[in-house]
């Protein structure tokens, strides 16, 4: 029988799950490395809060075609979406002064920039739609806080090897330990899934890619590694934009 405190556990966990949102794959399939849809959203309206005249409204990412997406070459966490194209879909606020599809442009331009090269998602598209013409300029209200911030203290040599690298903030437990390790399959290889927060001013896909290579180097058995990012503490720096394709209603 389930005791009240019990289903209190299991119901905070559930919403702690559900407040992360999708889990992108971060980079390629063989990066094994994915982020939370909160945290990327909340790089986003960082980003879309720098555009004059544009106020971000609700927005989504999610992959661009479901059937194209691939296989992953780690075991993903629980409910991750697989590797393949993303696409952002959002709503926004326009001041009247400048011709809509200027600001429209400017806008998806800034929100490309910061999920490719500030997060390292793979986004193809990003589809805008005008849902409001405001009198004046507006400032876009401010993101919100991360999520994913159940910091979690290293349990063992796994845990402060991820947690020493560059780039990383802190570890996380959102989704349960901040390491989860499966013993070695009948081949001889252990999993483990590491989850956690990335620093200021470094790029997540970058600091998963390090973190994976720490874990695989410390073991001497074969052992694959996957990483959840599950809050971003501050904006990553942006470069230029790719040549991905950029679509817009309305």
């Amino acid at each position: 029988m389930t005791t009240g405190h019990g289903t209190e556990g299991w119901t905070a966990a559930v919403r702690q799950r559900l407040a992360l949102g999708r889990l992108l794959a971060l980079g390629e399939a063989a990066d094994g490395a994915w982020l939370a849809e909160r945290a990327a959203t909340a790089e986003l309206r960082r980003a879309a809060a720098a555009v004059p005249g544009a106020v971000l409204g609700s927005v989504r990412i999610a992959l661009a075609d479901p059937d194209g997406a691939l296989a992953p070459a780690v075991p993903p966490p629980p409910g991750a979406q697989p590797p393949g194209p993303l696409r952002v879909e959002g709503e926004f606020a326009a001041a009247t002064g400048e011709p809509l599809p200027a600001l429209a442009e400017r806008l998806r331009g800034a929100l490309f920039d910061c999920a490719v090269d500030g997060l390292g998602l793979r986004v193809t598209e990003v589809d805008l739609r005008v849902t409001a013409l405001l009198d004046a300029a507006a400032e876009s209200p401010a993101p919100a806080g991360p999520v994913g911030r159940d910091t979690a203290e290293p349990e063992d040599a796994t845990g402060a090897a991820a947690a020493a690298v560059p780039g990383v903030a802190h570890l996380t437990r959102t989704l349960g330990s901040a390491v989860a390790t499966t013993a070695a399959d009948g081949g001889g290889v252990e999993h483990v899934r590491v989850e956690l927060a990335t620093a200021a001013g470094h790029r997540p896909l970058d600091v998963a890619r390090a973190v994976r290579a720490e874990l695989a180097g410390l073991a001497a058995a074969p052992r694959t590694v996957t990483v959840l990012v599950t809050a971003v503490e501050a904006p990553a720096g942006r470069a230029g934009r790719g040549s991905a394709r950029r679509t817009a209603r309305g």
